[in-house]
């Protein structure tokens, strides 16, 4: 099934307010969106939204909605983008990603693993999260402080994705990891992917749409939670997060964008939790917080 680009055509500016527009309304969903500078002489820019040929009907009318107020001058455009897995595409060639102790590299890369490195083999394509997006090199990096300077008896990778950042804090740690995700898909190939690291106990992987699953009243509360998704979610979900965190446990936020850090952490503060520290990485940030 083909994936469709709707987009529109503007200046760096008015594409990021389109952007923000966007995140209000698709934020909560699995629909990408970004912006691309198109000429950099001439300011010219697009703001996309990314969607299968099924969804396209109703995104379209909630798009042409949420641009109706201050971009009716904007045309909305559509590309028809070619079947081809992206993800796989890109990683190609991509040289193995190290954050601290950790080196995230794929199978073909195995021999470029240096001595005294944690190393977590992931594929392309199977799920997000490879190591190479900033989110998750910097949730990495702060993982590896985290085990430095606290004691963490048990740890919840919130969003697990492809199950890199709960592999590694099995490798670094040893303590029991639960590894949830909302989709199944997610789940199934975290699973895999611990399997193929070596994982074959102490983690537990679970699909879980919300914070009432057994799976976390099971396993918590946690020393550690780490929730690598993104800005509204995290906001939304401030107070189950915090209630599932152990007296004096850590938090790891990311998926962030810079802009976005300080509502995520009024929603943080607001819960009692002091932030310990902000990394910043290609326009992304991951926050570390403590109880």
């Amino acid at each position: 099934m083909s994936e469709i680009r709707l987009f529109v055509t503007t200046t760096e500016r008015q594409a990021e307010a389109v952007l923000d527009r966007l995140s209000e309304v698709f934020g909560e969903e699995d629909f990408a969106i970004g912006t691309t500078e198109v000429d950099e002489k001439r300011d010219v820019w697009e703001a996309s939204i990314y969607m299968m040929r099924a969804d396209e009907e109703g995104v379209s009318e909630r798009l042409t909605e949420a641009l109706a107020d201050g971009f009716t001058h904007l045309a909305i455009e559509r590309e028809v983008l070619p079947d081809i897995d992206w993800i796989a595409k890109s990683l190609e060639g991509l040289a193995p990603v190290r954050a601290g102790r950790f080196v995230v590299h794929g199978s073909h890369d195995r021999d470029k693993v240096r001595t005294g490195e944690i190393a977590i083999e992931i594929e392309a394509g199977q799920a997000f999260g490879t190591g190479h997006h900033g989110t998750t090199a910097g949730c990495l990096e702060v993982l590896a402080t985290v085990a430095r300077t606290r004691t963490v008896r048990n740890v919840l990778d919130l969003g697990t994705g492809s199950g890199v950042l709960a592999i590694a804090a099995w490798k670094l740690l040893h303590v029991p990891v639960l590894a949830t995700d909302i989709d199944p898909i997610a789940t199934r190939v975290a699973e895999d992917n611990a399997r193929r690291n070596g994982v074959v106990t102490g983690m537990t992987f679970a699909t879980a749409p919300g914070f009432h699953s057994t799976a976390f009243s099971g396993n918590g509360p946690f020393d550690l939670i780490i929730a690598n998704i993104l800005a509204r979610p995290l906001m939304k979900m401030a107070p189950q997060l915090t209630a599932n965190l152990a007296p004096g446990g850590s938090v790891i936020l990311s998926g962030i964008l810079a802009e976005q850090r300080w509502k995520v952490l009024a929603h943080y503060n607001g819960q009692h939790l002091r932030h310990v520290r902000t990394i910043w990485r290609n326009g992304w940030v991951t926050i570390h917080l403590e109880k």
